[in-house]
C-alpha cells in the first residue's frame, strides 16, 4: 500500500468520505507524496507526451500567433509572456526560437512561468536560461501589466467535483471512502447545487464535472486581459460544456484504475470550455476551434513541408507521423480544442472563429 493511500484512508476514517477534487489535490501535489512533487512525468520515460514534446512545430506557430496577436494590439513594451504548467519548458523555448525575428518582440517580453513542481522548475530553467525566468506558484503572484499567456493541457490536472443528476433539483456528489485498504466511490445525498441549476438538459442518472480552480483561474485572466490588454490562449482536451465521467488516470502510458495507486500516476480530467469562458468577463472569449484545424490555419503544414526537406528515412516517417497526431481529426487534432481570450474591441486573433451568439462551440 502506497503511504499515501495509507494518508487518505486514515483521513477519511477520521472525517468522512472525500469530495474527488480534494483527492485530486493530495495525488497531484502532496508535497511529499504527490505526483508532480516527485517526478518529471513527461515523455518516454514518463506518463505521458504532450504536443509540444510531440513535435518543435507546435510551439513554434503558438509562438508566432502570439507575436502575431502583440503586434495587432500595437506591440506594447515591456509585456508579461507568462505560461501556466510549462511542462520541460518545450513549448516557450520553441516560440521564442520561432520569435527571434519579429522586431522589438524579445526586447519587450519578460517572461515570468507559473509552476508548481519543484522538478518541472528545474527542467524549464535549464530549457529557458537566457530569458531569465520568473517562477510563481500561481497567477495571483504575477505582475501585474499586459500580458500573453499560454495555458496548454494546464487546466485538464486542476481538480474536478463530480455531481450525478438525481430526481427533480437533487444531484449526488461522488465522493470517495474507504472499504478496507481499498479506496471507493460513492454518492453523497441529494441535494440542490446552484452552480448545476441552468443544466437542466442533463437527464436523470447523469454525470456533469464542476471546476471551481478552472473559473477562478480563467476570471483572473479575463480581469487582466481586459485591464492591461494582451491575450491568453487555452489549448486542452475536452468540449464546451461537461457531460459523462471524464476522471481518468495514466501511468506510463496506459489507463489505470485511478483510485489504484495514489500519488503513482496523472489524473486529469476533460476541460469545459464554456464555464471558462463566461469566467472570463470582461475579456472576449473567441469561438472554440479543434486543435488541427487551429494549427492547419495558422501553416503547420507548410512549416512541415520545410523542415521535411532536411529528413530522409525513419526522420521522415516520424515527423510526418507527428504531423498527423497533431492535426488529425482522428487523434489529437479533434479531441484537443483552442479557446483565446482577448480585450473587448481588439482585433480577432488568428486562426480562430468568433464565438457564436449561444457561446463557445466546437464542430
Amino acid at each position: 500500500m502506497s503511504a499515501l493511500r495509507d494518508r487518505l484512508i486514515a483521513r477519511i476514517a477520521r472525517m468522512g468520505p472525500i469530495t474527488l477534487a480534494d483527492y485530486m489535490g493530495e495525488c497531484l501535489l502532496h508535497p511529499e507524496h504527490g505526483y508532480y512533487a516527485t517526478r518529471d512525468p513527461l515523455g518516454q520515460a514518463g506518463d505521458f507526451t504532450t504536443a509540444p514534446e510531440i513535435s518543435q512545430m507546435f510551439g513554434e506557430v503558438i509562438g508566432l500567433w502570439l507575436a502575431q496577436v502583440w503586434m495587432d494590439q500595437g506591440a506594447p513594451a515591456p509585456f508579461i509572456l507568462t505560461e501556466l504548467g510549462p511542462g520541460r519548458g518545450t513549448l516557450m523555448a520553441d516560440a521564442l526560437r520561432a520569435t527571434r525575428a519579429v522586431p522589438g518582440f524579445h526586447d519587450a517580453l519578460r517572461l515570468h512561468l507559473v509552476e508548481a513542481s519543484p522538478v518541472l522548475r528545474a527542467a524549464q530553467g535549464a530549457a529557458l536560461a537566457p530569458y531569465q525566468p520568473v517562477f510563481h506558484d500561481s497567477l495571483s503572484d504575477v505582475p501585474e501589466g499586459p500580458i500573453w499567456l499560454v495555458a496548454n493541457e494546464f487546466f485538464d490536472a486542476l481538480p474536478i467535483r463530480q455531481f450525478l443528476k438525481g430526481k427533480g433539483d437533487g444531484w449526488h456528489e461522488r465522493m470517495i471512502g474507504a472499504e478496507g485498504d481499498r479506496l471507493i466511490l460513492g454518492l453523497g445525498p441529494a441535494a440542490p447545487v446552484g452552480a448545476l441549476a441552468h443544466r437542466r438538459e442533463v437527464a436523470e442518472g447523469q454525470i456533469v464535472e464542476t471546476c471551481a480552480p478552472a473559473e477562478a483561474i480563467a476570471g483572473e485572466i479575463g480581469r487582466r486581459v481586459a485591464a492591461h490588454g494582451g491575450a491568453a490562449l487555452i489549448v486542452d482536451y475536452g468540449d464546451a460544456e461537461s457531460i459523462g465521467d471524464t476522471f481518468q488516470a495514466l501511468r506510463a502510458h496506459r489507463p489505470v484504475d485511478p483510485l489504484e495507486d495514489p500519488g503513482m500516476a496523472d489524473l486529469t480530467a476533460h476541460v469545459a470550455f464554456g464555464p471558462i469562458a463566461r469566467a472570463a468577463a470582461p475579456a472576449r472569449a473567441s469561438g472554440l476551434t479543434a486543435q488541427g484545424v487551429f494549427l492547419e490555419r495558422l501553416g503547420i503544414t507548410a512549416r512541415a513541408q520545410v523542415l521535411a526537406r532536411n529528413l530522409t528515412g525513419a526522420a521522415v516517417e516520424a515527423h510526418v507521423a507527428a504531423h498527423r497526431r497533431l492535426t488529425h481529426p482522428s487523434e489529437m487534432g479533434h479531441l484537443f480544442r483552442t479557446l483565446a481570450l482577448t480585450p473587448m474591441g481588439s482585433p480577432l486573433p488568428p486562426a480562430l472563429d468568433p464565438a457564436p451568439a449561444t457561446g463557445p462551440t466546437c464542430p
